[in-house]
C-alpha cells in the first residue's frame, strides 16, 4: 500500500523529521502517537504530498506518489486537517459536499448529494442543515469535516488512503468511539489509515499498529503491545507510567502519575 524509505523534512538547516522507513499494508489503521512537537502532524502532510519533503523511495499503491495526476489523487487518498477555518461562508451541507468537489465540474449530480446524505447521517450531523456554521460547537464542526472526508473517497477505487490528524479534537466520548468505528469500517473494506492520536489508550485499543515518533524520528513502529512498553513510554513522554492490560482484549492500558 505505502513503502516509504529515508524520508527528511528540513526547515531552515533544522531536521523536523529525519530518516522515516516504514510500509503500510492495506486494510490496517496506523496510529501515529508521540508527545507534543514528535514531527507526528509533518509526517502525514509529508505523506499528503502537502510540504517538499526529501525521500530515497515512496510508493503509493506500488507506483511512485508522484507520479498520480493532481485531477485523481483526491479519489485514492483524502485528509482531515486538524486546524479547520472558523469562518466558512458555506451551507453546512455544502462544506460536506466540497469532498465531491473531485467528481464535478460545475454542479453535483443526484448521486453525489445522496453520498452527502449518507455521510451526514453517519456522523450525526443531519440535523445541522438549518444552522450557521459560525454557530456550531467544536465538536459539530469537527464532525461535518469528517463527513466531507469519507464523501471524498465514496467511490469504486479499491484500497484508498484516509489520512487524519487528531480527528477525535473536541468530540465528546460517544463520538470518539463512533468516529473510530466509522474508520475501522473504512478499513475493514481494505482501505488504509494513518491517524493521529494523543491518546495513547485508544490508540492501542483501535490501531492494528502504533507509530510511535520522538524527536523527529521514529522511535518504534510495531503492534500496541510491543510499542507500549512501561520503559519505553516513561522515556519518551518524560513522565512515569505503569501498563495494565485491558480486562476485555489484553490490550495495554498506560496510566501515567
Amino acid at each position: 500500500m505505502i513503502q516509504i524509505h529515508d524520508l527528511n523534512f528540513q526547515l531552515k538547516n533544522r531536521f523536523l523529521l529525519r530518516n522515516i522507513n516504514l510500509e503500510v499494508n492495506k486494510g490496517e489503521l496506523i496510529a501515529i502517537v508521540g508527545p507534543n512537537g514528535a514531527g507526528k502532524s509533518t509526517f502525514l502532510s509529508c505523506v499528503a504530498n502537502e510540504i517538499p519533503y526529501q525521500t530515497k523511495h515512496f510508493t503509493f499503491k506500488n507506483q511512485d506518489v508522484k507520479s498520480f495526476k493532481r485531477s485523481e489523487i483526491p479519489m485514492h487518498r483524502a485528509k482531515f486537517s486538524q486546524h479547520q477555518s472558523n469562518e466558512i461562508n458555506l451551507k453546512n451541507e455544502e462544506i460536506v459536499l466540497m469532498g465531491r468537489y473531485p467528481y464535478f465540474k460545475t454542479e453535483a449530480n443526484l448521486s453525489d448529494l445522496e453520498i452527502v446524505e449518507k455521510w451526514m447521517t453517519k456522523t450525526e450531523t443531519s440535523h445541522l442543515t438549518d444552522r450557521e456554521y459560525e454557530q456550531l460547537s467544536g465538536g459539530e464542526k469537527q464532525r461535518l469535516h469528517l463527513a466531507r472526508v469519507f464523501a471524498q473517497l465514496e467511490n469504486n477505487i479499491e484500497n484508498k488512503l484516509l489520512l487524519l490528524d487528531e480527528p477525535l479534537n473536541n468530540l465528546d466520548v460517544a463520538h470518539q468511539f463512533k468516529t473510530l468505528h466509522l474508520i475501522k469500517e473504512f478499513t475493514n473494506q481494505n482501505n488504509s489509515a494513518l491517524v493521529v492520536l494523543h491518546d495513547l489508550n485508544i490508540a492501542a485499543q483501535f490501531a492494528d499498529r502504533l507509530i510511535l515518533m520522538n524527536k523527529s524520528s521514529i522511535e518504534m513502529f510495531d503492534e500496541p503491545q510491543k510499542v507500549l512498553t512501561q520503559e519505553r513510554i516513561s522515556r519518551v513522554y518524560q513522565y512515569p507510567c505503569i501498563i495494565t492490560p485491558h480486562p476485555k482484549n489484553q490490550q495495554p492500558i498506560i496510566l501515567f502519575g
